[in-house]
């Protein structure tokens, strides 16, 4: 048998393969710097601008980010109003909270809300408001946050009976009022999932008026799913959905 030349049996990268696998890697490097940098201006009580770049998507876990125009609409309305008093849960919208911070950082509010991120993905935890939450458990949270919430915005990650219903009960738990939106206390509701969840949408939060609105939510990378934003208020930037 003639010997073999391990050169030549060694699987070649053409060029193109080439130049793309260094672009990857150079993306990779370069988002794990900015979560570094994240990671210490964060520790540091950093209030400057910060951006959703250093969290790579996880397509596998449904993770599919707002843009940055969609994150800071919905984000002024939770804002809306807001006092120091003022409680905000971000149940699975990291995007919706990283705008939170920057509105409030920014100077343009003057109320300083408290928020609260409830987020399965644990890169967040550089964040001090970050709160571990995994939907399958819906309450299993700490108890000082059960009825404490006046605003809320939900994104439940799958396209599920399940995973919807068991979101609705960490909305449940957490609000600080259950009662039709008109009322005093009423709580402030977002909640945006796909199209087809319309009809369990509106069942699950009925009894705080929770409707479909014509308010389009854009992500960044785009997403094939027809999505819709559920709310139990109108305001400038959406209506009903007639």
């Amino acid at each position: 048998m003639a010997p073999i030349d391990d050169d030549d049996e060694m699987p070649q990268l053409s060029g193109g393969a080439l130049d793309a696998l260094k672009k990857f890697y150079g993306e990779r490097d370069a988002r794990l710097k900015q979560f570094e940098d994240l990671k210490t201006k964060a520790e540091d009580e950093f209030e400057g601008k910060l951006s959703m770049d250093a969290f790579a998507e996880d397509w596998n876990a449904s993770q599919f980010w707002y843009s940055d125009e969609t994150a800071t609409i919905l984000a002024r309305q939770l804002l809306d109003g807001a006092t120091d008093e003022t409680r905000i849960s971000v149940v699975s919208a990291p995007s919706t909270f990283i705008q939170l911070k920057n509105l409030l950082n920014s100077g343009e509010y003057t109320c300083k809300p408290k928020l609260t991120l409830l987020e399965y993905d644990e890169r967040f935890a550089v964040f001090k408001e970050f709160v571990q939450y995994d939907f399958q458990q819906p309450v299993k949270l700490p108890a000082e946050l059960k009825g404490s919430f006046d605003r809320i915005i939900c994104d439940p990650p799958f396209l599920s009976d399940d995973c919807q219903t068991k979101a609705a009960l960490t909305v449940r738990w957490l609000a600080k009022s259950w009662t039709p939106a008109e009322a005093p206390d009423a709580l402030r509701l977002i909640v945006c999932t796909g199209e087809r969840m319309e009809t369990l949408i509106t069942k699950l939060y009925s009894k705080v008026d929770t409707k479909t609105t014509n308010f389009e939510v854009k992500h960044a990378k785009g997403l094939s799913n027809e999505f819709r934003c559920y709310a139990n208020f109108e305001c400038g930037e959406w209506k009903w959905a007639r």
